[in-house]
């Protein structure tokens, strides 16, 4: 989850107002923090809000939000390189978070929900959900009252428990009635508005806050790695509260208080950053401030043209999401035409000393799409899952789903430092595994997760809920596996890339992360289960639907693992003294 939200480069005088750093740290510390609580605190209510909320497919939601996740990280390229070129990276920051706060709370205004009915006997009948989540209660509703409702082994059969309240026989066959469902129009314009918005927001602060911590570091101050493992702390403790609030808030209370929160947070963000500008000393500033005051056309002048073509970033965005099928195929049309560039690029302008290494960064970045493509189901399916068909009961208390998530923060918590540790301690004996056997490790471990979990449905029968163990286990295995890779993958970047081509190479990654994502969602659509008012009707077929997916995608990161591991000596060639 967190491993790839950190990168940068910089120079900067030697302050220790801050534990011995910088004390814009602190700023950046916090500013990040809350942006990465709201961003996750939103992730993980938004694939149960889409479909038990606005009642959108097992098939379409994980699309929507594969698209979501992937244009996060492709509009991050562009937010970086307008930064770089003309508005420096303290406006953008600024810009972005505005841009954050609108879309989180954009996400609160929810309306009344979507509405699902049939017609059975001549008489319309609407099923819906008293609660949400997992725990949430199917009823069917009509003019003269409600009643509970479950479905037989195989959802042959509607059973109505209260049949006389609502004027339906006790048993209904599923077969006899088709439902149809009403969204309101406005309240899903106001979904796609605000995740466009969100975008945006992130496409202007992502890499650029990043940027900035570089900026408070000479090219040789030690404390430079130090520093960056503080920030990256900063990412995972935002992650980890969001899951706990705002996953807690929006499934017990209500969406808009989960939304509200993580609007709130972001907000917080937005005032720290404005409030304590002045300690960044006057780094990321605009490269040309004079240049920013020309008139483009009109009265408009650059700067503002530069804040205009958010707008153009969200009619792309609402766009590919109304659309995300045809979205998905337009991005990997487009890691193709990349790959196609890079290659020619690595002939045409890059010398031969350095080729083989601008054909390593390559290999990375696309080496990463089936790690992502599989660890992403995290915010998809897998918590789809864990709503559905695991038993999250915990000490009495059942779980809400969204609290998951925040076993990857914790996770890295406690087992980052390690890892670190032990690529130190193996390096002095020299046996620590080149980058490109890591990233073999890393993939192994992501379709090891996903055979696990497998196992773990397996022993509790067809239509059993899974035992939550080995939800803690396919997580645990997950992040062991990022830190093998993510970590990694960005430092080799930053050292293969050419001195004249560095933003074009970790934009490069960034590319690939978000067309990973995009693949997470086609994944995570195949994987869809036939749902009434938002809830399975088949739990065994559900499960089985998971199993399947889970056990093909898991083989096969093996197998590419295996062929990573395999050429990774070739790869280790092409890396050159930077391997």
């Amino acid at each position: 989850m967190t491993a790839k939200d950190a990168t940068a480069t910089g120079a900067g005088p030697h302050d220790t107002s801050f534990f011995g750093h910088p004390r814009g740290l602190a700023i950046l510390f916090l500013t990040e923090m809350w942006e990465r609580f709201s961003y996750y605190g939103m992730r993980g209510l938004l694939i149960i809000y889409l479909t038990q909320h606005f009642l959108f497919s097992d098939t379409r939601a994980p699309l929507i939000y594969g698209a979501y996740i992937a244009l996060v990280y492709v509009m991050a390229i562009f937010g970086g390189a307008l930064a770089d070129k003309y508005l420096g990276q303290r406006k953008a920051v600024t810009f972005g978070a505005i841009l954050l706060v609108m879309g989180h709370f954009g996400m609160a205004f929810e309306g009344s929900g979507s509405k699902e009915t049939a017609l059975i006997n001549g008489h319309e009948y609407e099923f819906t959900l008293i609660g949400r989540g997992g725990d949430a209660i199917p009823i069917v509703k009509s003019e003269t009252g409600q009643s509970v409702i479950a479905y037989n082994d195989d959802a042959s059969q509607m059973l109505v428990k209260n049949p006389e309240a609502v004027g339906l026989p006790a048993q209904v066959p599923t077969a006899s009635y088709k439902t149809k469902i009403t969204r309101q129009p406005l309240y899903v314009g106001i979904l796609y508005l605000s995740l466009a918005l969100i975008i945006a927001g992130v496409g202007f602060l992502k890499a650029n806050i990043s940027t900035i911590v570089g900026d408070l570091y000479g090219l040789h101050d030690v404390r430079r790695d130090s520093g960056f493992t503080i920030f990256y702390m900063g990412i995972n403790l935002g992650a980890f509260m969001a899951s706990w609030t705002c996953g807690i808030l929006g499934i017990v209370y209500g969406w808009k208080y989960g939304f509200g929160l993580a609007g709130i947070g972001m907000s917080a963000g937005l005032f720290i950053f404005l409030k304590f500008q002045p300690w960044l000393e006057g780094k990321a500033e605009p490269p040309d401030p004079e240049k920013l005051k020309q008139k483009v056309f009109g009265p408009i002048n650059l700067e503002w043209a530069c804040y205009s073509s958010a707008l153009l970033i969200m009619a792309v965005a609402i766009t590919l999401i109304m659309n995300p099928a045809p979205a998905a195929s337009l991005m990997a049309a487009t890691g193709i035409i990349m790959v196609v560039f890079l290659i020619w690029y690595s002939f045409a302008k890059v010398d031969k000393q350095h080729r083989s290494q601008v054909w390593a960064a390559i290999y990375f970045a696309l080496a990463q799409i089936p790690f992502w493509s599989l660890f992403e189901q995290a915010g998809s399916s897998l918590t789809l899952f864990t709503d559905r068909l695991v038993d999250r009961s915990i000490a009495g208390w059942s779980v809400p789903a969204p609290v998951f998530q925040s076993l990857n923060s914790g996770f890295i918590f406690i087992f980052a430092p390690f890892i670190a540790w032990m690529w130190v301690w193996m390096g002095k004996r020299k046996i620590e595994p080149s980058t490109p056997v890591k990233f073999s490790i890393g993939i192994f471990g992501v379709g090891l997760g996903f055979l696990a979990l497998v196992a773990g449905m397996k022993t509790t029968g067809a239509s059993g809920l899974t035992p939550v163990i080995f939800i803690f286990l396919i997580y645990w295995i997950h992040t062991m596996a990022e830190l093998m890779l993510s970590p990694v993958g960005l430092s080799a970047m930053t050292k293969l890339a050419p001195a004249h081509a560095a933003g074009l190479m970790m934009g490069t990654w960034f590319l690939y992360s978000g067309l990973s994502n995009s693949l997470s969602g086609v994944i995570a659509s195949s994987t869809g289960a036939e749902t009434i008012g938002g809830k399975i009707i088949n739990v065994a077929a559900a499960k089985a639907g998971y199993a399947h997916v889970y056990t093909n995608v898991g083989y096969v990161a093996l197998g590419v693992a295996v062929f990573m591991f395999v050429i990774s000596p070739l790869i280790k060639k092409w890396m050159r003294e930077a391997a």
